[in-house]
């Protein structure tokens, strides 16, 4: 009986550790930030499966969302209303594109890797448009080599 009891406390510490050790990545939805006008800040995440990442409306008006094509295979798609609060959680590897949906055509998209970024290709090949375009081509620049 002690062992069983000695066995199901190293379980629980190790299922504790494990919820422990997950992240939240704080990203702040902005009308002006270090990058300009209407940003994500940061606009790119490294992040670990499991992590979340919580969308903070600092300035009203915004909203945070997926990007067709641009989440891993098997990934669960997001929608935040504007000028609310959305966390969630990333489970699948791979990238994420992210965009303010009132904002996407003056660049206001962010780019999250989640642990190995297995999807990069096709989420490189998305076509986008104006300012967003070009924010994207910099940040998945960013992303580790050899991944």
């Amino acid at each position: 009986m002690r062992n069983a009891i000695v066995i199901a406390a190293a379980l629980a510490a190790s299922v504790l550790a494990g919820v422990a050790q997950a992240a939240d990545h704080q990203v702040q939805m902005l009308n002006k930030g270090e990058k300009g006008v209407m940003v994500f800040q940061p606009d790119f995440v490294q992040a670990a499966p499991g992590d979340t990442v919580t969308f903070v409306p600092t300035d009203k008006g915004h909203d945070a969302e997926t990007i067709n094509g641009m989440i891993p295979d098997g990934a669960k798609t997001f929608k935040g209303k504007p000028g609310e609060q959305i966390t969630v959680t990333l489970d699948k590897e791979g990238v994420y594109g992210v965009k303010c949906a009132p904002h996407y055509g003056m660049g206001m998209v962010a780019l999250i890797v989640v642990g190995k970024p297995v999807n990069l290709a096709k989420a490189a090949a998305v076509k986008q448009s104006g300012k967003a375009k070009k924010v994207f081509e910099t940040l998945l620049a960013e992303v580790p080599a050899g991944n």
